[in-house]
């Protein structure tokens, strides 16, 4: 049998053919090959706390509520006392807010074994007291009247009584931008976790108030936080909690505002003054 010329171009082109479908079809199979190799990202890991802005971000002047509070100088505060993620050392369950008096820190615990970690600073009313309370009432700028023991060793207080309807909030406020306050079942311990214009005192034990944060700190809590938080007051972490017999020292504030959820009777503290 014999091959002619039209029939060996016919199996020359055929034999053409078949190589490129082949080879087309061996550069698919390639590239399906290449995709499906593709290294995959991991997921985040559940329960991280995202990380933090920039220092300067997190300290600058904020416009809140017509209010114009100036940026911190950051740079002038020991930097454990700024605003940070860090593993949680208390073991208490999230959500839980920790004061560490020894320490002079405020841990707002959070999933995943971390806790958000801020500088305080600690007036005597903070000292004196540890044990267990919850934040039931909350406020914005808050109002301040001192209590009758302060205004009795300050006599110039007098015009912000609660009888001459305190002081109203703003950046010169005791209180701050501001306040958690603090119950003991439906009693109001008078105790405080408030912010201060006076950025420098973190880190420090102060000669009043209760528990002060950097405004722009006590803000970022206030907004985290519910109503209900437990807050646990110790004066080191890890160490057993024994709760504060009798407070001696005045606290910052006279008492939450009437009509607010859960007032109750004001414990009286009058042995000693700051």
């Amino acid at each position: 049998m014999f091959t002619t010329e039209i029939d060996s171009y016919r199996l020359s082109r055929r034999g053409f053919l078949n190589a490129a479908a082949l080879g087309a079809a061996s550069i698919a199979v390639s590239a399906c090959t290449t995709v499906a190799q593709r290294p995959v990202e991991p997921p985040p890991p559940a329960n991280v706390e995202p990380p933090f802005l920039d220092y300067a971000t997190m300290y600058g002047p904020v416009s809140d509520s017509g209010f114009e509070l100036p940026g911190i100088p950051y740079e002038k505060i020991d930097e454990q006392f700024l605003r940070q993620i860090v593993p949680d050392p208390t073991g208490q369950p999230p959500g839980t807010i920790v004061v560490d008096t020894a320490g002079h820190h405020l841990y707002l615990v959070r999933p995943g074994g971390q806790a958000i970690r801020y500088g305080v600073g600690l007036g005597r009313a903070g000292f004196e007291w540890s044990g267990g309370a919850v934040v039931q009432w909350k406020q914005k700028w808050p109002k301040w009247t001192p209590p009758a023991e302060m205004i009795a060793r300050q006599p110039e207080l007098a015009e912000y009584s609660a009888e001459n309807g305190g002081m109203p909030g703003g950046l010169t406020n005791p209180l701050g931008a501001r306040a958690l306050y603090l119950f003991e079942g439906n009693e109001d311990t008078l105790y405080r976790l408030h912010g201060s214009p006076e950025w420098f005192s973190i880190g420090k034990s102060v000669s009043s108030g209760c528990v002060r944060l950097i405004n722009q700190d006590i803000i970022d809590l206030y907004d985290r936080v519910p109503n209900k938080t437990p807050v646990v007051v110790t004066a080191g972490v890890g160490q057993e909690l024994v709760a504060t017999a009798d407070r001696k020292a005045i606290p910052i504030d006279a008492g939450v505002p009437e009509g607010s959820i859960l007032l109750g009777p004001a414990r009286a503290i009058t042995d000693s003054i700051f």
